[in-house]
């Protein structure tokens, strides 16, 4: 699937786009103040909730946080798209990105990567209102969220449960990655990895 002229314009200009990921579907926008706005009162979430955000590759956010060599490591060790990783940001951006830390996802759905690729970071919180139970499509998703045809980059998921969120502090040796949310990968295998890595 290609986006369209039209698609793009319309995402440029600050608009809304749901699409599919490894996992459940995906709302997106490019995390400007506008598209911020559009983002957090389509999904009636709070401001102190930050979202997340999907890229083709780490290269993307390179002037925005600091990655750590050790990171990228780990991430090459598991599946792409498997992980959300917070990363302390370069310079304090809009809190609902998360500010002083952002968490990112490197794509795995060639749709998703497509998306990032044509323009840019985009945002990758699901698709859904704050508080209900996202759809299992993209169409679906869109249609409950009242988004028009323009808004909608349809496919499949490929597999099943969320991302696993984590957070390295390379300035404490005793608790240097600490899993925040259980996804796809669990706990066990994270800490394992870490502690065997060299």
């Amino acid at each position: 699937m290609t986006l369209s002229e039209a698609q793009i314009s319309y995402i440029q200009d600050g608009g809304i786009i749901a699409y599919p990921t490894s996992t459940l579907p995906g709302l997106g926008c490019i995390p400007t103040s506008e598209g911020l706005d559009r983002l957090f009162e389509l999904k009636a979430r709070s401001s102190q909730k930050p979202v997340s955000i999907g890229v083709a590759s780490l290269d993307q956010v390179r002037d925005m946080v600091d990655i750590h060599p050790d990171i990228e490591v780990f991430l090459a060790a598991f599946p792409r798209g498997c992980f959300s990783v917070i990363f302390p940001s370069k310079e304090p951006l809009d809190e609902r990105i998360g500010g002083d830390s952002i968490a990112i996802r490197v794509f795995d759905h060639p749709i998703a990567r497509q998306l990032a690729e044509t323009v840019g970071p985009v945002t990758a919180t699901s698709a859904n209102e704050a508080g209900e139970e996202p759809a299992l499509t993209v169409r679906d998703a869109a249609e409950e969220l009242g988004l028009q045809e323009i808004a909608i980059l349809d496919g499949n998921r490929l597999t099943g449960p969320g991302s696993t969120f984590v957070k390295f502090d390379f300035n404490n040796p005793d608790s240097l990655v600490t899993v925040i949310r259980e996804g796809v990968v669990p706990t066990n295998d994270v800490v394992s990895w870490w502690k065997n890595r060299r």
